[in-house]
C-alpha cells in the first residue's frame, strides 16, 4: 500500500473491470473503510454490544499464517455482528513481549560493541522504547492488509500508562489479600537470557545425552542411580527409595559416601519413587529439580545451590568454574576413575527444555521469586465454566482445560529483566517491605530500594479483556462492552493465557466472567499436516500469498479449514482455488450486471416467477438460515463450504446457466428473472462479506448503489419456502448431470453439438427444454436423425444420435470390462458382510467402510448398465 493511498482514500468503485485484480481494490478499500469510522465503536450507542479483544500480537512480531487465521475469524464474527446492528468493538493491541523485545535491543547494543549494563537500567528502557517506536508493532500494517475491521482509536499497548496503572493496581489488591508472596522455589531458568521463563516458554525436544548409572556408597551399603545430568550429583543431598521396597530396608535411614565431596547424605524413604522403575533408587538435588525439590522439602534436606546464573559450576574443588556440560563429562571422568560408574548408555534419547526464545538448555534452578497463590483464582476460573456462565467450545476440550485449573502450581510471576512492568515493591534500610500502588509514592530515604524484577508478560495480558477497556477506572467502554463475549484463540494457550484472564477477570470484576464463550482453534499446518517451522522449508509468510492472490482468496482459504479445535492444513493450491473463487464472484456479477440484474423495486410475486426463479430463492434462504447456525456453533469451515457451494453451484452455475436462455429471449419474464437475480447476488454478497470482505464490498456498491457492506445490513431468511420447485430443478440437474455424464464416457468433447430427440411430455421437465439444450449442447433432430443411444432418467427420455461420435463396439468392450470390475467389488462386499464371524470382530469403522464399498458398487452397476442399455444394438 502507498502513502499516498492511504493518505486519499478513493471514492467506492462504481465500474466493473473485465479483471479482478485485488491490489487494485483492497488497499484503498480499506483506507476508505478506516477513513468513514465503519470500525470505530459507540460507548453511548444504545445498540445491544458485541466486543471481542485480539490476543494481543508480540511486538516483536509479524503476521503469521497462525495470526492470519484467528484473526480471519475474529473479523468475520465482528463483520457479521456489526451488519445484524450491535455496537460491534473488536479491540486491537500489542503486547511488550518482554523476554522477546529485551533480546532484540540487547542484539542491537552488541551489534555497537554495548551490552544494557553499559547504559544502565534507566538508559536501557528508553532505549527499548525508541525501538519500540522506529521497528516494533509491523504486524499492525499487516494486520491491514489482512482487512481486520478493529477499532484503531482504541488501540492498547500492554505498557502503555492505562494499561501500567491496571497492572500496579491488581498486585497491590493481590499483595493484600495475601495471594502474592515471594518465596525460593524450583523455576524454569535460561542460562543465555538470565531470567526465570515460564512453562509457555519451554519447549521440549528430543536430545541425544547419556545415561549414566552410579553406584553410591561402598559394598552392601551401596546403591546404584541414573542420572542424564550427572553434574548435579555434586548438590546431591539425598538418595530416595520406596519405603515398602524392600531391597534398601536396610538402607533406610543411614548415611551413604556421595562420591567425589566429602560429604556423606542420607537415604530416605518416599513414595514419590517408583520401585519398579530402573533400579528403584533416586539421587535428590533439592536446589536443581522440581521433583527433588518436593522430596527435600517432605524429608527437611538441604538444598545446595551449585551452579551460577550462567550454568558455571560453583562448587569448591577442580570442578569450579567449569560450564555446566563440560563439567557433566568431566564429572564422569572422574567416577570412572574411581570405578563408581556402572552402566553408560549413550546416545539417550530424552525429552529436554530449551528456551523458546534462544534455544539454550533450561536449567531448573532454585530461586527466590514472586509467586501468585492460585488456588482460590483457579477454582473461580473453573467453577465459570462448570456453571455454564463460560462456554467453551467445542465443548470435548473443557476436559483439558479443567486438568489445568483443577491442578494448577502456584505462578511465578517475576523476571529478571529491565523491559517490563517492574515489581511495585520497596524493601527499607531495616528489613521493610513495602507495595505501592498507582496513586501512591514510594518511601523515600537513604536504604530504600525498589525490586529489580519485572512482571512476567502474561500477568498483564492476563488483563486484558478489561484493562483494555479503561479499568481500574469505570469508564464509558467497560460498562458498555464489558464482559466481552468471545474470546478465538488457539488451544494451545488454554493453559498460560486463557486460564490466566479467566482468573484474574473473576477476581478483578467482582465474579463477571472477562467473556461468554472460548472458542478455541488448531494451529496452522501445511498442506501435508506438518508444522510451520522457519527451520523447514514449510514455513509461509501471508503476505506473499496476498501478494499474488488477494487478501480475500488467502482469508477463504483459512476459513474454509476451520474445524473447531482442529489443525488446519493449508497449500498454496487450495490459495490459488479460493482466488479463482473470487474471480468467479466477479465475474458471474459482471454478467449479471449485462443482463438485466437488479435490486430496484420490490421482488415479483411468486405467480410471476419460473420454476427456475422460485427454486434459487428458496435454496438462498435455507443457506441463509444454515449460515446463522453454523455461525451461532462457530462451524466456520461448514459455513464455508455452504456459501462456496450455493454461490458457485447453485447461483453461479446452475441458476445462471439456466436462466440465459430467458435473459437472451428478453420480455417480462427476463424483467423477472433480471430482479431475481438481483436479489440472490445482494443476499449472497452480504453473507459472504464477513470472509470475503474486499471483492464483495466492491461488487455489492456497483450492485446496488449502497455506500458499503460493512455497514449494510445482515441479511434475514425469509422464510420463503418452495419444495415443488426445488424438486423440478432436481430433475432438471439430474438430466443433465446424467446426460453430462454420459457424453464424457463416449469421448465427446464439452462443445461438440449433438443431434437429439428430448421427451419430456407429462414431466415437469417440459418448460425447461430450451434450458436443457442449451447446457448439453444437444441440437433439433433434424431431418435423417436415428436414435443411436437412448437415456432414460428423472421419468423422460434423451435420444442422442451418436452416428460417427463414436466406436460403438470399443465403446462395449470398455463398458464390459467396467462392470465386470463392478459387479467383482460388489460381491467381495457381500461377502464380507455376510460372513458372521467377520462381523463379529471387525471395527464398526471397518464395517461401514465395506457398505459403503457395496453402495457404491450398486451405483456404478447402474450407471454402467445405462450406458450400456443406450449404445445402438449391432
Amino acid at each position: 500500500m502507498t502513502e499516498n493511498a492511504q493518505q486519499q482514500p478513493t471514492a467506492p468503485i462504481t465500474e466493473l473491470p473485465t479483471q479482478y485484480t485485488p491490489a487494485e481494490v483492497e488497499g484503498t478499500l480499506y483506507e476508505r473503510w478506516v477513513e468513514k469510522g465503519y470500525f470505530t465503536a459507540d460507548a453511548k450507542s444504545d445498540k445491544p454490544p458485541y466486543t471481542i479483544v485480539i490476543p494481543p500480537p508480540n511486538v516483536t512480531g509479524s503476521l503469521h499464517l497462525g495470526h492470519a487465521f484467528q484473526h480471519t475469524l475474529m473479523d468475520a464474527l465482528t463483520r457479521r455482528k456489526r451488519m445484524q446492528g450491535y455496537e460491534a468493538l473488536w479491540l486491537p493491541g500489542m503486547d511488550h513481549a518482554g523476554i522477546a523485545t529485551q533480546n532484540k535491543v540487547e542484539q542491537q547494543l552488541a551489534e555497537e560493541g554495548k551490552s544494557r549494563h553499559d547504559l544502565g537500567r534507566e538508559e536501557f528502557v528508553e532505549r527499548v522504547w525508541q525501538w519500540k517506536e522506529e521497528y516494533g508493532g509491523r504486524i499492525l500494517g499487516q494486520m491491514r492488509r489482512l482487512g481486520d475491521g478493529v477499532d484503531w482509536s482504541r488501540e492498547r499497548f500492554t505498557m502503555d500508562e492505562g494499561l501500567s496503572k491496571a497492572v500496579l493496581t491488581i498486585f497491590k489488591r493481590l499483595y493484600e489479600d495475601e495471594l502474592i508472596y515471594r518465596a525460593e522455589r524450583i523455576i524454569n531458568w535460561c542460562p543465555r537470557c538470565l531470567t526465570a521463563i515460564s512453562d509457555i516458554e519451554v519447549e521440549y525436544q528430543e536430545d541425544a545425552g547419556e545415561l549414566v548409572s552410579i553406584r553410591y556408597g561402598e559394598g552392601e551399603d551401596s546403591l546404584v542411580v541414573a542420572t542424564t545430568r550427572a553434574e548435579t550429583m555434586l548438590g546431591d543431598t539425598a538418595v530416595a527409595v520406596h519405603p515398602d521396597d524392600e531391597r534398601y530396608q536396610h538402607l533406610i535411614g543411614k548415611q551413604i559416601k556421595l562420591p567425589l565431596t566429602d560429604r556423606t547424605i542420607p537415604v530416605v524413604a518416599d513414595t514419590h519413587v517408583d520401585p519398579a522403575f530402573g533400579t528403584g533408587a533416586v539421587k535428590v538435588t533439592p536446589a536443581h529439580d522440581p521433583n527433588d525439590f518436593e522430596i527435600g522439602r517432605r524429608h527437611d534436606l538441604p538444598s545446595l545451590t551449585i551452579m551460577d546464573e550462567h550454568g558455571v559450576i560453583t562448587v569448591h574443588g577442580p570442578f569450579l568454574g567449569l560450564d555446566r556440560f563440560e563439567a557433566r563429562s568431566t564429572v564422569v571422568g572422574a567416577l570412572k576413575e574411581q570405578g563408581r560408574i556402572v552402566a553408560e548408555k549413550r546416545p539417550y534419547m530424552h525429552s529436554v527444555g530449551h528456551c523458546s526464545r534462544c534455544k539454550t538448555t533450561v536449567e531448573p534452578r532454585l530461586s527466590m521469586q514472586w509467586w501468585v497463590k492460585v488456588g482460590p483464582l483457579a477454582k473461580a476460573a473453573g467453577d465459570a465454566v462448570r456453571d455454564g456462565r463460560v462456554k467453551i467450545h467445542p465443548e470435548d476440550m473443557s476436559k483439558r482445560y479443567f486438568d489445568w485449573v483443577d491442578n494448577m502450581h502456584d505462578w511465578c510471576i517475576s523476571r529478571q529483566l529491565w523491559w517490563g512492568h517492574r515489581i511495585p515493591i520497596w524493601y527499607g534500610p531495616n528489613g521493610e517491605v513495602v507495595c505501592v500502588g498507582p496513586d501512591e509514592e514510594p518511601p523515600t530515604g537513604e536504604g530504600w530500594t525498589q525490586d529489580s524484577d519485572v512482571l512476567d508478560t502474561w500477568f498483564s495480558s492476563g488483563l486484558w479483556p478489561f484493562s483494555t477497556l479503561g479499568w481500574p477506572e469505570q469508564t464509558e467502554d467497560l460498562r458498555k462492552f464489558y464482559p466481552t463475549d468471545v474470546l478465538l484463540t488457539g488451544h494451545d494457550i488454554i493453559f498460560f493465557w486463557v486460564a490466566r484472564m479467566m482468573m484474574f477477570g473473576l477476581y478483578a470484576m467482582d465474579g463477571q466472567v472477562p467473556f461468554h464463550t472460548i472458542a478455541l482453534t488448531g494451529l496452522v499446518r501445511d498442506e501435508f499436516g506438518k508444522k510451520m517451522s522457519k527451520s523447514n522449508p514449510n514455513a509461509v509468510d501471508p503476505l506473499v500469498w496476498m501478494d499474488a492472490y488477494g487478501s480475500d482468496a488467502v482469508r477463504f482459504t483459512l476459513a474454509n479449514g476451520a474445524n473447531p479445535g482442529a489443525d488446519v492444513p493449508i497449500g498454496e493450491d487450495w490459495v490459488k482455488a479460493s482466488r479463482n473463487f473470487t474471480n468467479k464472484i466477479w465475474n458471474a456479477t459482471r454478467f449479471a450486471l449485462m443482463n438485466g440484474a437488479t435490486v430496484e423495486g420490490p421482488l415479483p410475486d411468486a405467480s410471476e416467477m419460473s420454476a427456475t426463479d422460485r427454486w434459487i430463492l428458496s435454496r438462498l434462504n435455507t443457506t441463509v438460515a444454515q449460515v446463522d447456525a453454523y455461525y451461532d456453533d462457530y462451524q466456520f469451515a461448514k459455513l464455508a463450504d455452504a456459501l462456496y457451494h450455493f454461490a458457485w453451484d447453485e447461483v453461479f452455475d446452475w441458476y445462471v446457466e439456466l436462466s440465459k436462455t430467458t435473459f437472451f429471449a428478453g420480455g417480462e419474464q427476463a424483467r423477472v428473472s433480471g430482479r431475481v437475480l438481483g436479489e440472490v447476488l445482494d443476499v449472497t454478497l452480504r453473507l459472504l462479506h464477513p470472509v470475503i470482505p474486499f471483492v464483495t464490498d466492491a461488487l455489492w456498491t456497483t450492485l446496488t448503489g449502497g455506500e458499503s457492506l460493512v455497514i449494510g445490513e445482515w441479511p434475514a431468511d425469509s422464510g420463503f419456502r418452495d419444495k415443488d420447485a426445488e424438486l423440478e430443478i432436481e430433475l432438471v440437474q439430474r438430466v443433465v448431470t446424467e446426460v453430462r455424464r454420459f457424453r464424457k464416457d463416449q469421448g465427446l468433447k464439452d462443445g461438440q453439438k449433438v443431434p437429439a430427440r428430448l421427451e419430456l411430455d407429462g414431466t415437469a421437465l417440459a418448460p425447461h427444454e430450451a434450458a436443457i439444450r442449451q447446457l448439453l449442447r444437444l441440437q433439433p433432430e433434424g431431418e435423417g436423425f436415428a436414435a443411436t443411444a437412448t437415456l432414460p432418467v428423472a421419468g423422460a427420455t434423451v435420444a442422442l444420435d451418436l452416428s460417427g461420435t463414436i466406436d460403438v463396439a470399443a465403446e462395449r468392450k470398455r463398458l464390459a470390462k467396467d462392470l465386470a470390475a463392478a459387479e467383482k467389488e460388489k460381491a467381495q462386499a457381500n461377502a464380507k458382510l455376510g460372513n458372521e464371524a467377520f462381523l463379529a470382530k471387525a471395527p464398526d469403522n471397518v464395517v461401514d467402510k465395506i457398505r459403503g464399498r457395496l453402495a457404491k458398487a450398486d451405483e456404478d452397476i447402474a450407471r454402467i448398465q445405462v450406458q450400456l442399455d443406450g449404445l445402438p444394438q449391432q
